[in-house]
């Protein structure tokens, strides 16, 4: 049955599904293709072959987003077989993730309806366990996604036999190739990593520790080591859940403080998917040591 909820004329929600797919071009395009097709507006996609993933970015009224979610399901489960996948990312599904944000004219509670309401439709029509998470967790447990996927594909049987871990929809048991979901609600956080001039994992690994606030770093980060073997390099791979309260210039320093204590530079830094203005604007007013700066004094917020 589905879950009720009222959508304000014009809201607008941003979804950020991850896809278990980075390299095959053609399926990429087929998922983009299905997204657009359903009428969300497609704002970003960035693959990651040595991930072997893909972040979608799209936006669009509620009902707009969950058709393109649907629609994305119905594309990747059919050309995603996580058998014979293997990345550097953790991951337990075909589809791996998908969050739902409240951009404008809606609240966090409306998108918490709406992720109980696509991931009963998407076990319903795929028999694939789906479990909710951040805002729409049912337990204080699931709350994070590293909980929820720790074990990933390899080990969901098993996880999903523990009575702790049946799934809020869907079968107590993996989907044979697409694995399980997570759907949830967040605000918006952003995809941040910080490549090294080393090809050391052992020192991505210690700075991650260092900077993620699960093990005594800073609040509002997620990090782990990656190696991007086919660069010779390493990365700190992270996701700033907060960028206000921990901005993305203390992250930077930090990363950089920790590889120069074992002789090691920082290469360089990317942002996955899309980034809020004002993450990037409090970034140069720390490093350029802009006095009271505002955002109201960027020309393109004044056009607005």
């Amino acid at each position: 049955m589905p879950v009720w909820y009222n959508w304000r004329l014009m809201a607008l929600i941003e979804c950020i599904p991850n896809v278990s797919e980075g390299r095959r071009q053609d399926v990429l395009d087929a998922c983009a293709a299905a997204i657009t097709g359903a009428g969300a507006r497609l704002l970003d996609v960035k693959p990651d072959a040595t991930h072997h993933r893909t972040v979608f970015t799209f936006a669009g009224s509620a009902p707009a987003v969950k058709s393109a979610v649907l629609a994305l399901f119905d594309t990747a489960v059919r050309a995603i077989d996580l058998r014979q996948h293997a990345g550097e990312h953790p991951r337990m599904g075909a589809v791996d993730v998908v969050p739902f944000v409240p951009i404008d004219g809606v609240t966090m509670a409306d998108c918490v309806a709406l992720a109980k309401d696509v991931g009963a439709e998407v076990a319903s029509r795929h028999g694939i366990p789906v479990f909710l998470y951040e805002e729409a967790a049912s337990a204080p447990s699931r709350r994070n996604l590293e909980d929820i996927r720790r074990g990933e594909f390899e080990g969901l049987a098993a996880k999903l036999s523990q009575p702790e871990w049946r799934p809020d929809f869907g079968p107590a048991a993996p989907h044979a190739s697409a694995g399980a979901c997570a759907i949830g609600a967040r605000m918006p956080l952003i995809a941040y990593n910080i490549n090294l001039a080393t090809d050391r994992l052992d020192v991505a690994k210690k700075i991650a520790a260092a900077v993620r606030h699960s093990s005594g770093g800073l609040r509002f980060v997620k990090a782990m080591g990656v190696d991007l073997a086919d660069r010779g390099i390493v990365q700190v791979s992270m996701n700033l859940t907060n960028h206000e309260k921990t901005p993305m210039s203390r992250v930077f320093e930090l990363v950089k403080r920790e590889a120069a204590r074992y002789g090691v530079a920082v290469l360089e830094s990317e942002i996955v998917g899309l980034v809020p203005a004002s993450a990037l604007s409090a970034a140069a007013a720390w490093y350029l040591q802009l006095e009271a700066f505002t955002d109201d004094q960027v020309l393109e917020n004044r056009l607005k």
